[in-house]
């Protein structure tokens, strides 16, 4: 008999981006890490830090990182949790509210941590196909009555967003809480924040791994009305942002000018890039993140991927439906994207 629960049993565990090992000589366009560095004020932050603030646990509600977002955000304090990265709170969402009986819906492809979740809860999946543009399958999703419906906006791997009037619209249409996952919305056009201002079961997850260049440290929030927010505090963890992330992510976010003047250069980059593949006769998806979904001409991404990689060019394959014959590709540098490109005219 097995020590585990026999879902666990059966779990496939999520698999992250390769991480090459410290001081690996690699161009990495695999895991949409921001190319440029944090804000200089942050980093001052964690070089000043007192040794009496990792003596002591850290403010269990990270209130000086959450005032901060607030600022940032427009909203109450009240109105935002802080998690250890937008995965955590993606957690709490799935531990307060799936369970077996209890169903979880989002459409496919998208970031595949939401299956994983669930089936951690042992809650039924609803995986509802994208068409190849994209569009989002709202009637299937509302038809779905979930108990957590979850919509990254802009969508990974497609870079995708839509309207806010879909969104709000299916807001009032689901059964249980839906969550808009705007991890990379630093890098689009709209966002969906306004949201949680008329729609008691929205929330609105953000990170500072992408548009702030800190996926290192490990912090994000889920903005959503207190009552919602309440649900999700019985179930986190009870330490769960540490020090060192709490200090250095509020001067980061206080920052503004330097997130902004990053995202500028990766949108300016994304469009050379995507120009650049097309050019080689790619099939390039619209995006508002700082990545691209590209089909190769022959449609041979596999093969391709393992060749970049074996020049030490590292890009994301996923070995699954929808997906087989795309690649996903980080914006790096504008150097890193002439070196990809340049590496691609060879092989292609």
């Amino acid at each position: 008999m097995s020590i585990f629960r026999p879902n666990i049993d059966e779990l496939a565990a999520y698999v992250p981006g390769e991480q090459p090992a410290p001081g690996t000589r690699v161009i990495k366009l695999n895991t949409n890490e921001n190319p440029y560095p944090p804000s200089p004020v942050a980093m001052q932050v964690l070089r000043d830090l007192d040794g009496e603030f990792l003596r002591r646990y850290p403010d269990p509600m990270a209130s000086l990182a959450c005032h901060a977002a607030a600022r940032v955000y427009g909203v109450p304090r009240e109105w935002v949790l802080a998690g250890n990265g937008s995965d955590d709170l993606l957690t709490m969402i799935l531990r307060a509210c799936a369970e077996p009986g209890r169903s979880v819906a989002y459409p496919m492809p998208t970031y595949v941590l939401y299956r994983t979740l669930a089936q951690i809860q042992n809650a039924r999946c609803i995986e509802v196909e994208f068409d190849d543009d994209y569009h989002l399958p709202a009637d299937e999703l509302a038809a779905a009555r979930a108990a957590v419906t979850l919509v990254a906006a802009p969508n990974s791997p497609s870079g995708t967003v839509w309207p806010v009037e879909m969104l709000d619209d299916l807001a009032g249409r689901v059964a249980g809480m839906i969550v808009i996952d705007e991890a990379y919305v630093d890098f689009a056009e709209q966002d969906a924040l306004a949201l949680v201002r008329t729609r008691p079961n929205v929330i609105v997850l953000r990170t500072l791994s992408k548009g702030y260049s800190m996926a290192g440290l490990r912090l994000g929030f889920g903005v959503a009305q207190p009552a919602l927010l309440a649900g999700l505090i019985k179930v986190k963890d009870s330490y769960n942002v540490d020090a060192m992330a709490c200090r250095a992510g509020a001067a980061a976010m206080d920052d503004q000018a330097h997130k902004r003047a990053n995202a500028a250069k990766v949108k300016a980059s994304r469009a050379r890039l995507a120009d650049d593949l097309a050019g080689l006769g790619f099939r390039v998806w619209p995006s508002q993140s700082n990545f691209l979904l590209a089909r190769p001409p022959a449609g041979q991404a596999e093969a391709l991927y393992q060749a970049l990689k074996a020049r030490g060019i590292l890009v994301r394959y996923f070995k699954q439906a929808k997906l087989e014959d795309k690649l996903r590709i980080t914006i790096g540098s504008d150097d890193q994207n002439d070196a990809l490109a340049a590496a691609i005219r060879e092989l292609v």
